[in-house]
């Protein structure tokens, strides 16, 4: 008896979005490390030529999916407060990043570096500009909550308690009895909590900003 033959899809029914949505969704399943192109087909139910046709190779594809994300950023309302505006960036940011976890890896160190992302990034440098912030300074405070920012997104979608493990982990009785500021901290390390914490960290940075700027405007 002859194999069943794959079910295709009709042709030209194969759209862009179509495929950046089903990579969003194979690449959660398979991980970044376990997507190609013939698992995105197969899910498509599609020739892997077809994605070809849409997207050349696999790095035009993952930089559509990072234009997919950045986008459809704004930037605030230029009429509130500027601590406001940049808290929502902040924020606005960090959602995407967490969105989808799985890419997140590579969201974060991609260059950032098509026409969609420069212009995302020129709105927010701008923002620290309009913040009464010199060139010199609006560029290390964009890098600095850049690192803020990564690292919160790297560890909440792929770190500490999904990262490798020790070979003899110390057990909790142990845990409690010889390490035990660990152990009584360790309530608020869960994800239950990483709002709280990725706030608490936001507001030192903007209170910290903003005397930056104050002091220098007083001189």
């Amino acid at each position: 008896m002859d194999a069943p033959s794959k079910k295709k899809r009709p042709r030209g029914k194969l759209s862009r979005e179509m495929i950046e949505d089903a990579a969003f969704e194979v690449i959660e399943r398979e991980g970044l490390s376990g997507f190609s192109m013939r698992k995105l087909a197969a899910r498509l139910g599609c020739e892997a030529m077809s994605i070809y046709h849409h997207f050349p190779s696999q790095a035009h594809l993952y930089e559509a999916l990072i234009d997919r994300q950045i986008g459809p950023l704004q930037m605030p309302d230029p009429d509130l407060p500027w601590r406001q505006r940049m808290r929502l960036a902040v924020l606005d940011y960090r959602r995407i990043g967490r969105e989808h976890p799985a890419f997140a890896t590579y969201f974060l160190s991609y260059r950032m570096n098509s026409p969609i992302c420069l212009a995302y990034i020129n709105g927010i440098v701008g923002l620290f500009n309009e913040g009464g912030f010199d060139q010199e300074t609006a560029a290390r405070l964009f890098r600095a909550i850049g690192y803020y920012l990564g690292g919160a997104i790297l560890d909440e979608t792929a770190g500490y308690a999904k990262g490798p493990s020790a070979t003899t982990p110390v057990s909790n009785d142990q845990l409690a009895r010889d390490f035990p500021n660990i152990a009584a901290a360790g309530r608020y390390f869960g994800t239950a909590e990483f709002d709280k914490t990725f706030d608490l960290g936001l507001e030192m940075l903007l209170d910290e900003m903003e005397r930056i700027r104050d002091g220098a405007n007083a001189k």
